[in-house]
């Protein structure tokens, strides 16, 4: 998450090694401001907890041939409350 925070507080920077050293594309040292990172990493960490409820989903879903047969054979209607429906109760997106 600390170089994902680096590369979007810091356009510049084209490389990172070991989380530390970042460089732009002339391979110069970037200096990096650190409390711009610590608010992205805590940005990125927050938008990555409020989406568990999606990657949750997305793990019980069955795949999309399958559900595609679903539909086939039972229709959009029965598809939403036999497969999509559960699934969301089950994992509710937050408000």
């Amino acid at each position: 998450m600390r170089d994902q925070a680096i590369y979007s507080t810091h356009p510049n920077v084209v490389c990172i090694k070991s989380g530390i050293d970042a460089f732009d594309k002339s391979g110069t040292t970037v200096v990096l401001d650190e409390s711009k990172i610590a608010t992205e990493v805590n940005r990125l960490n927050a938008e990555f907890t409020a989406n568990e409820y999606a990657r949750k989903r997305q793990v019980e879903y069955p795949s999309i041939e399958n559900q595609l047969d679903y539909i086939f054979h039972n229709g959009i209607e029965k598809w939403k409350t036999d497969i999509v429906q559960p699934i969301k109760n089950k994992y509710p997106k937050p408000e």
